[in-house]
């Protein structure tokens, strides 16, 4: 890696490159949780990431934003697989999938991943936009 991948300049990426990983990861917790809809007993996973990233933010206070992204450890930043609602359940087999629910999560999720790609290509945009 070179020097410049350890300066600011790819600070922003660094997170948005997290949160790609954390959308995708979700992606396939939640094709998992569809493949599972009649599995009884089987309790719906999540992830959690939005949460962890939006704490390591709040620590660096009264600083800009680009100085919060700039003193985040990102390799503190990693999506965690969670049970979701493992008390509740929708059937009597005590699964707790809704197919139709997890169905807009995905359809969400995928709006969100497809977001930060747009991010992440615009920042390299203006990287090259700066080096010409």
């Amino acid at each position: 890696m070179s020097m410049l991948a350890n300066t600011n300049v790819f600070d922003y990426i660094n997170v948005l490159d997290k949160a790609a990983d954390a959308a995708w990861l979700r992606n396939d917790v939640i094709s998992n949780n569809i493949s599972n809809a009649d599995t009884p007993g089987y309790k719906r996973q999540e992830v959690n990431f939005e949460v962890q990233l939006a704490k390591a933010l709040r620590n660096s206070r009264y600083k800009s934003m680009d100085a919060k992204v700039a003193n985040l450890k990102t390799n503190r930043l990693k999506p965690i697989t969670y049970t979701d609602y493992s008390g509740f359940s929708y059937r009597i087999d005590g699964n707790n999938v809704d197919p139709d629910t997890e169905g807009v999560y995905l359809a969400k999720n995928q709006i969100v991943y497809q977001g930060l790609e747009l991010s992440m290509n615009q920042e390299f945009k203006n990287l090259q936009a700066v080096m010409k």
